[in-house]
């Protein structure tokens, strides 16, 4: 690497397809400027996206450079160095810039400029280019926050590209710097450093992740009406969640069969081997939840379509009974109308009623009256109305 870096720039072949990278196109006005002053243009850029790249040797900080202009130029006078350099939503002048002075491959770049992708390992040359999908568990609306973080590891460098607020990098610079034993075996040993934290703030959302499970079993059997979509949103995060974890099973596999060939210390083989064993045990309780998950759903759906059977059942019951008291009032309603219709009919007064001046014409009223009310009660009796 000390040989690529003393080669003047437009020397190196290899870097004639990132030619647009250093700086973005000065105004008319500049061309009137000195020379110095294109450089200088182009730092703003750099510091609104660089969280902070440091220069290490044997494990010891040794430099901060505050630009990637002033990260190139001490990285060049430090041959047994290692530059590490963490940005956040960097733009695409500053990815164009890394890739054109550390041999960057051009779709490893492009990844890492579009962001939204899966975990994955992928080596060109001799460089790694690592995708990792952080997660952390938001206590205040219950829900999964996801991040993505992008790794380029080389021989004397190792560049993070942050997309999201998760994860904290901070916390692992300040760990690695406190083991300058670890820190000192190079780039690899910042890689492991990074994928530990990422696995290890697994945990947090695992748990997090089951207590919202027992809550949404209590609430299926208190018979809450939101649950159904919290179990959907929940379902949805596992699945985000899902395809965080099983990648990175296949991932470390395939790195630690890397630091095998490539002859990387057995220790720190050894500290890898123990974060693949945390991933996939994680990857294990992300299948069980989804698959808890599905089965709470089909309970809750069971449930559900109980307690409609069930009100079903009660509005039949009380349609049946309203039927009966319906049949009551209409039969009791009939046998008064029969007297009164008799009544009607000879309160009517009219001369030409033959029944008026009979004798025998008052009990034979009141008899058809009893006659009709009895006979009209019984038929309704023997329906089942009364």
């Amino acid at each position: 690497m000390s040989e690529r870096r003393a080669r003047p720039e437009h020397a190196n072949g290899r870097r004639s397809v990132w030619r647009r990278a250093p700086a973005p196109p000065q105004p008319p006005s500049s061309k009137t400027a000195p020379p110095a002053a294109v450089p200088a243009s182009a730092e703003p850029a750099e510091v609104a996206s660089v969280v902070q790249a440091a220069l290490y040797r044997d494990g010891v900080r040794v430099s901060s450079p505050a630009t990637l202009a002033d990260t190139y130029r001490e990285l060049r006078d430090q041959p047994s160095g290692m530059a590490w350099i963490g940005l956040a939503r960097p733009t695409d002048a500053e990815l164009l810039s890394l890739a054109a002075e550390f041999d960057l491959h051009p779709l490893a770049v492009e990844d890492a400029m579009e962001a939204h992708q899966r975990p994955k390992l992928e080596r060109y040359g001799d460089t790694l280019f690592v995708v990792l999908r952080a997660a952390r568990y938001l206590d205040a609306p219950e829900e999964v926050d996801f991040g993505e973080l992008h790794v380029f590891v080389g021989p004397d460098f190792l560049i993070t590209v942050r997309h999201g607020a998760a994860p904290d990098l901070s916390a692992v610079r300040h760990r690695m710097e406190d083991s300058p034993d670890l820190l000192k075996l190079g780039p690899e040993a910042v890689l492991y450093a990074i994928l530990d934290a990422v696995v290890d703030g697994y945990a947090p959302v695992v748990a997090g992740v089951q207590n919202d499970i027992d809550e949404i079993e209590t609430e299926v059997f208190r018979g809450d009406p939101e649950v159904s979509r919290r179990i959907y949103e929940l379902s949805r995060e596992m699945v985000e969640f899902q395809r965080a974890t099983r990648p990175l099973v296949g991932m470390l596999h395939g790195l630690i069969a890397g630091f095998s060939k490539y002859g990387t210390d057995e220790e720190l083989q050894r500290h890898l081997r123990d974060v693949a064993d945390h991933v996939t045990h994680t990857s294990e309780r992300v299948d069980g939840f989804r698959q808890a998950l599905a089965d709470i759903l089909t309970v809750n759906a069971t449930l559900v379509t109980q307690q409609q059977n069930a009100e079903m059942r009660a509005l039949a019951q009380a349609g049946f009974e309203q039927n009966e008291e319906i049949k009551r009032i209409s039969s009791w309603a009939a046998i008064l109308f029969a007297p009164t219709l008799v009544g009607t009919i000879y309160g009517m007064n009219f001369h030409d009623m033959p029944e008026l001046s009979w004798g025998f014409g008052y009990p034979f009223a009141i008899g058809l009256m009893g006659v009709v009310c009895f006979s009209l009660y019984v038929i309704f009796k023997r329906r089942g109305w009364l």
